[in-house]
């Protein structure tokens, strides 16, 4: 649980430091080097909920220790996101949450129109985020369990490169405005 707990401490911390930089290349890099990493020096601690909730599905978990597991990642992953807020300074956009008013044909009250369809950023919605995460997500699951059993594999590799892959297929940027 400790392990747990420290990776995905390590990790969080990693990619909500590595966000403050505007690029988006930058924390995808920070965190698949960070995964391949902790994968190889802790002995593969899963260090995602969501990948903890496959296994516990897949009855690669038992359900005591993944509640175990999960408690120790949100523990992680709670002290992971408090020391960034103290770290970084209070005007770095680690996350932004910009409210873009959708057209919609139909008369809405003044301020309405973004509850309708809420923005998690300039360039996409609640929904499509979602989805990308899903996405990312599965991939990241089905590597796992592709390179659970395969002593040729290098596992931190594989491991490293579905986060990376994942966080930049997910990533949407606003267009660049036209040069002047």
């Amino acid at each position: 649980m400790l392990a747990e707990a420290v990776a995905t401490l390590i990790f969080t911390g990693v990619v909500l430091g590595a966000s403050a930089v505007s690029s988006p290349l930058v924390p995808a890099l920070a965190g698949g080097l960070a995964a391949g990493t902790l994968s190889c020096a802790l002995g593969a601690p899963q260090a995602n909920p969501a990948l903890t909730l496959a296994l516990l599905c897949t009855h690669k978990l038992s359900a005591l220790r993944g509640a175990a597991v999960l408690l120790a990642q949100c523990a992680g992953a709670v002290l992971a996101a408090t020391a960034a807020r103290l770290a970084l300074l209070d005007d770095t956009g680690m996350v932004t949450r910009v409210s873009v008013p959708v057209p919609v044909p139909i008369p809405v009250p003044v301020g309405a129109e973004a509850l309708l369809c809420p923005q998690v950023s300039a360039a996409g919605t609640v929904g499509q985020a979602l989805c990308w995460e899903i996405f990312a997500t599965f991939q990241l699951v089905l590597t796992t369990f592709a390179t659970a059993n395969h002593e040729t594999v290098p596992t931190g590799l594989a491991l490293g490169s579905a986060v990376i892959a994942g966080t930049l297929a997910a990533v949407r940027t606003p267009p660049m405005p036209p040069a002047c």
